[in-house]
């Protein structure tokens, strides 16, 4: 996951604990799932995957540098409060304290940050691919595709793990099929709502826009309570529209060539 979330016209490098209204600490299991979430720990310490970033919290860079990777870290680390990227300087500025959107002006466990293809994200998430294929579901006797991965404990493997550069896809993958494909709120349900997709001859686009909200905030009438504004729809939807023609498929609104869905090439 990239920094972005401006606040106050700033970037606050608290924004890995949380960007676009969520706080991922608090992401937790619904009831009756409390069983899979991670627990939060302070000591953990991570960083992101992503661009050189400038030596030091305020050391040179240049005013071309793009955002540091986010991070997080126990209070101690870094004077016991962060500040925000300055695109001026190319650098971390650490003073004074900016408050990320909900209100955090620290990263002390904010360590659960979005990462795979299909980004995972918060407590819940990542306990449930340790307790599926991590090193939970290993301890506890059942099958396990990561038994030396412990998500709870690292969730940043996904992303660093040299053993299983696969991961980033396997995650992606997992989330799609856990909360995606089974997302069923109210007159939305996502395996219907893709079959008359399909059947309707790939015409309604309400049901990419519904999917795109689902896979980005959580819900498929974006903006999402607890989630920014919704910026993006025009280009999830032509990288849909590119997918399909890149399938073979005719989109119902294009026009061009292609086949439908069920026709021989």
């Amino acid at each position: 996951e990239v920094n972005h979330d401006l606040v106050g016209g700033l970037l606050p490098i608290s924004n890995a604990c949380g960007q676009d209204g969520r706080n991922y600490q608090e992401m937790t299991c619904p009831p009756g799932d409390e069983k899979y979430a991670c627990e939060v720990d302070l000591t953990m310490r991570a960083t992101a995957n992503g661009v050189d970033a400038p030596s030091g919290r305020n050391g040179g860079g240049g005013s071309d540098e793009k955002p540091k990777p986010l991070y997080c870290g126990p209070t101690g680390d870094y004077d016991g409060y962060t500040g925000h990227w300055d695109y001026v300087s190319g650098t971390e500025s650490a003073h004074p304290p900016v408050e990320n959107g909900s209100g955090k002006t620290d990263v002390e466990g904010c360590c659960w940050w979005g990462r795979g293809s299909i980004q995972l994200r918060g407590l819940c998430a990542y306990g449930k691919l340790n307790y599926y294929l991590g090193k939970r579901a290993f301890d506890e006797g059942r099958p396990s595709m990561y038994p030396d991965v412990d998500f709870c404990r690292d969730p940043q493997a996904v992303c660093s793990n040299p053993n299983h550069p696969d991961l980033k896809w396997i995650a992606g993958m997992f989330r799609w099929i856990t909360e995606v494909q089974t997302y069923d709120q109210g007159d939305f349900s996502y395996m219907q709502r893709l079959v008359d997709f399909v059947d309707g001859g790939l015409r309604d686009w309400a049901f990419v826009h519904g999917l795109s909200g689902i896979v980005t905030q959580g819900c498929h009438e974006p903006p999402c309570e607890g989630g920014g504004e919704f910026e993006d729809g025009a280009s999830r939807k032509a990288t849909f529209m590119r997918t399909l023609r890149l399938l073979g498929l005719s989109p119902g609104n294009d026009g061009g060539g292609g086949r439908r869905l069920g026709e021989s090439a």
